[in-house]
């Protein structure tokens, strides 16, 4: 059958309309005819490299794409430099403690593009080079750590006056945990823009804080506006309202290719004080080595937000653990009366300590209700439970008996409540009430299973 041959011109217009459809499924149908002919049309397999890289199709369509592309032009240097600036499309950036994605076409741009920087290139073209393997090898998580490193720093040698190439070397620094040589990188970015760029100065801000270096941090944060000064842990801290943090017990930052994944990961709220760090106000249903009290890093952009009532609360993927405060912690069953009725008696403890109940403010969502902005996490919330499990948070410096005082003196007004934690009647000293709580607080908790 004769197949009339696409024109530049047709190809740009079906490029072009690519913008308008209203949603991925349609945006495939109008490239179905670029992608029958690309394997044999270098204009249209370039066309549909871009469409790709400017974010139009689904993780699952661009890497399938990509890879029927790599297929049909392997040998083609400028082909594969052009798909390498587009494989962000096959990540979902938001998620950045996420382990390294399964799919093979990253290895072999990776491998590809890495015997091509073994031959001899211009200066021009070993700098197309160099940026899209630096830019690959950062998405396969720790995988690749050594080329992305040595691909950006040999990226700034032949391009030391592009504020992009520096600032690009400072964000593998960031989400490497190496906030010092970032603050670095970013400094000489900012240095060499030729405007402002907030996206700059916040990875500045968010390396300097990570890095103890809390006036730099601090000057980059008034310069955009921010009303702070420094404040505990000597960091800036500013009047910041609450926000939430997925925690990953192995977050990127810190952990290495033999154990490139996140492991345990819970949402939690943290008492925000600058726009990259807080402290933790949830105590943790899972044991993720971090709990509440310790000082977390998180990074700017949010991955979702959680709806409650008519507030859209941010949540921010964990960046690093940057304090441990080495609180205490104390599993305890109880019962109230009302809902927040054993949460309210931590009002009448030292310090922060706190009762946190996790029958009241633990709950396990499926990817999809987790992200989804418009399910009202307060209705979860808001539900009445009698019977309640959690654990006790205690600062280091306080005594166990101490704390056990204040609760005992507390629930003296509260007829209806009752806390059991034998862990906390054992540090405390009182083995013989220990025993007796152990039988009680197994006998509620079974009530929940």
């Amino acid at each position: 059958m004769f197949v009339r041959k696409l024109t530049d011109k047709k190809i740009k217009k079906i490029h072009d309309a690519v913008s308008n459809a209203p949603d991925s499924d349609d945006a495939w149908k109008v490239l179905s005819p670029l992608i029958k002919v690309q394997s044999s049309n270098e204009v249209a397999a370039d066309a549909l490299i871009d469409i790709v890289r400017n974010g139009h199709l689904t993780i699952e369509q661009s890497l399938d794409l990509l890879s029927e592309i790599y297929e049909a032009h392997k040998d083609n240097d400028d082909i594969v430099i052009l798909i390498s600036g587009a494989m962000e499309a096959g990540r979902d950036l938001n998620y950045l403690n996420d382990p390294p994605p399964e799919h093979s076409l990253f290895g072999r741009i990776i491998k590809r593009l890495s015997e091509m920087t073994l031959v001899p290139n211009d200066p021009k073209k070993e700098a197309l080079i160099v940026e899209g393997l630096s830019c690959t090898a950062r998405l396969m998580a720790r995988q690749y750590d050594s080329i992305a490193e040595r691909s950006y720093a040999r990226l700034v040698e032949l391009l030391p006056s592009k504020s992009w190439a520096h600032y690009n070397q400072g964000l593998f620094f960031k989400t490497r945990g190496r906030f010092a040589d970032g603050v670095l990188a970013n400094q000489k970015a900012i240095e060499l823009a030729d405007k402002s760029s907030d996206s700059y100065k916040w990875n500045m801000g968010i390396c300097a804080t990570g890095s103890g270096q809390g006036e730099v941090a601090l000057k980059i944060w008034k310069e955009i506006g921010q009303k702070i000064e420094i404040g505990r842990f000597d960091l800036p801290e500013g009047g910041y309202p609450s926000c939430k943090v997925r925690l990953a017990q192995r977050p990127l930052s810190q952990r290495d290719a033999d154990h490139d994944e996140p492991g345990l990961e819970e949402t939690i709220w943290i008492e925000r004080l600058s726009p990259c760090h807080g402290i933790i106000r949830s105590v943790l249903f899972q044991e993720l080595g971090v709990d509440y009290g310790d000082v977390i890093l998180f990074d700017g952009a949010p991955i979702t937000y959680h709806k409650y009532g008519d507030q859209q609360i941010a949540v921010f993927p964990h960046l690093a653990t940057i304090r441990k405060n080495n609180y205490q912690f104390f599993d305890f069953a109880g019962t109230q009366g009302a809902k927040g009725e054993l949460g309210n008696i931590s009002n009448h403890l030292e310090k922060d300590a706190v009762i946190y109940s996790h029958t009241e403010n633990y709950s396990v969502l499926c990817a999809t209700c987790w992200r989804n902005e418009t399910i009202d996490h307060e209705h979860k919330e808001s539900e009445e439970k009698n019977v309640v499990t959690g654990r006790i948070a205690v600062p280091p410096d306080i005594k166990p008996k101490d704390i056990l005082n204040k609760i005992d003196s507390a629930l003296k007004d509260l007829p209806e409540c009752r806390i059991f934690s034998p862990d906390l009647c054992r540090a405390a000293g009182l083995e013989d009430r220990a025993r007796i709580e152990e039988r009680r607080f197994n006998m509620l908790r079974s009530t929940l299973e």
